[in-house]
């Protein structure tokens, strides 16, 4: 028996619509998976005050992950929404509790333009330090 194709695409339309496009999001997704996150949403939700903070990070940054608490009063989709809303934000992943999100850099921006890494391609790696082979031993003392 073959698979029957699904009539549903991949992601939800909501999602989708806050995204960007799809090299630029597998690029961001790859660096965003080893940051911890830098903004925390609790009891008091998204205010004016949070939205300072993460757009200071973002351009420092350009990418941030949000985490939503567990007495967080909105609903994580609600969060994204409110966050994309503002201007040059945007939304890369929403994955769990966890928002992962963009904001191009207005003058050096690191994943896009001529700084960003051509598909495929990996960072340089550091030179290999020669691993000590045996440890000596040392004569006991007597």
């Amino acid at each position: 028996m073959s698979p029957v194709p699904s009539t549903q695409p991949p992601t939800s339309k909501k999602k989708q619509a806050l995204m960007p496009s799809a090299p630029l999001r597998r690029r961001l997704r790859a660096h965003g998976h080893g940051l911890s996150p830098l903004v925390r949403i609790g009891k008091e939700g998204i205010t004016a005050g949070l939205i300072r903070q993460l757009a200071h990070i973002l351009f420092d940054h350009e990418l941030c992950k949000v985490k939503l608490e567990a007495e967080c009063p909105i609903d994580r989709f609600v969060a994204a929404e409110r966050i994309a809303s503002q201007p040059g934000m945007s939304i890369v992943q929403i994955l769990g509790r966890t928002i992962l999100v963009y904001k191009r850099h207005p003058q050096n921006p690191r994943f896009e333009g001529s700084r960003a890494q051509p598909e495929g391609a990996t960072a340089p790696f550091p030179p290999q330090i020669p691993l000590r082979m045996k440890a000596r031993r040392r004569p006991s003392p007597a």
